[in-house]
């Protein structure tokens, strides 16, 4: 299946010698939610700004559909819905006449339905006569999704959809993106709730100084590069760790009832059996054993680290 979204060596030079974008390469394909990761200033704004055609790309290519986002940008921005980080509506306007307007801005007849249907999807139907001066910051970013979805977008941009909506709508929000993915539309969403990302998500790409460090299956990556965590109830506390046990890094909590053993997901042997067989030969006993596993925001962290130490030790 060819790609919605393609994206090939994609640059962003500023006036100022600054390089947002350092040669971003991506496919993203039709009807999955691909979750765009990285710390601020990683570049998640430029680059949605760039295929959006909101800022000019320098080099390399972005195309949607087939459609050149620079050459064929008008129909290529048919095909695109965006959901900016920030609100900006027209103050003294009607809800109603206010996402209509945007429908008719990318040339789509009046629908009367379409835009009834889509603020119902959105509860905003309630809220259809009121100005955007008297909605909350939450419905206010209601709109801008309704904005974003009345002509019928194929692929749709969420920046930072949630930041500063309550809990309530942030999962009401979710809910429509779920609906909006079995009806065939691609997302792609920058969030710094990375437990969002990793509820929804079919895919997780992270950025960082520019250049996409790992773009891979969400599962798959939590298998790979995740960790777990073994956690060891004892039956009576240790005063501290015996030395014999030193070679397997264990950490000592819980007043001295717990001992927590970190092992790698990827590794042949996890080290478990002989940890507790050396356990009952230093004849402590054990109550319970549970394990973690490590999250996305984890791993994410550990990535961008990574990177960070490498920008730091290049010339």
């Amino acid at each position: 299946m060819a790609p919605i979204l393609s994206i090939r060596d994609l640059r962003k030079t500023y006036d100022n010698g600054f390089e947002a974008l350092k040669g971003v390469s991506l496919d993203i394909q039709p009807g999955e939610i691909l979750a765009l990761l990285g710390p601020n200033g990683a570049g998640k704004t430029t680059l949605i700004s760039a295929v959006c055609g909101i800022t000019r790309i320098t080099s390399g290519t972005a195309t949607v559909a087939g459609h050149d986002v620079q050459r064929d940008w008008r129909q290529a921005r048919e095909l695109i819905g965006l959901v900016p980080q920030e609100i900006s509506l027209e103050s003294f306007e009607k809800v109603r006449r206010t996402v209509a307007f945007s429908r008719g801005l990318f040339g789509k007849p009046r629908d009367d339905a379409a835009v009834e249907r889509v603020l119902r999807q959105l509860s905003l139907w309630d809220k259809r006569d009121s100005t955007a001066m008297q909605l909350s910051g939450g419905m206010k970013r209601r709109v801008l999704i309704a904005k974003a979805l009345v002509h019928e977008p194929r692929v749709l941009f969420l920046d930072e959809p949630t930041a500063g909506v309550d809990v309530e709508l942030r999962r009401d929000m979710w809910r429509v993106v779920d609906e909006l993915r079995r009806e065939g539309v691609t997302i792609i969403l920058t969030t710094h709730y990375i437990e969002e990302a990793e509820a929804i998500a079919d895919r997780v790409a992270v950025i960082s100084r520019g250049r996409i460090l790992l773009v891979e299956d969400k599962d798959s990556l939590m298998r790979r590069m995740g960790r777990k965590v073994l956690h060891v109830a004892l039956q009576q506390p240790l005063v501290a760790i015996p030395a014999d046990l030193a070679r397997f890094g264990l950490a000592l909590d819980d007043g001295g009832r717990r001992l927590t053993y970190s092992y790698d997901t990827k590794a042949e042997r996890t080290g478990i059996a002989t940890l507790l067989a050396a356990l009952a030969e230093c004849g402590i006993a054990v109550a319970d054993l549970d394990t973690e596993a490590s999250s996305l925001e984890e791993i994410f962290v550990g990535l961008v680290h990574g990177d960070d130490a490498e920008g730091e030790a290049a010339p």
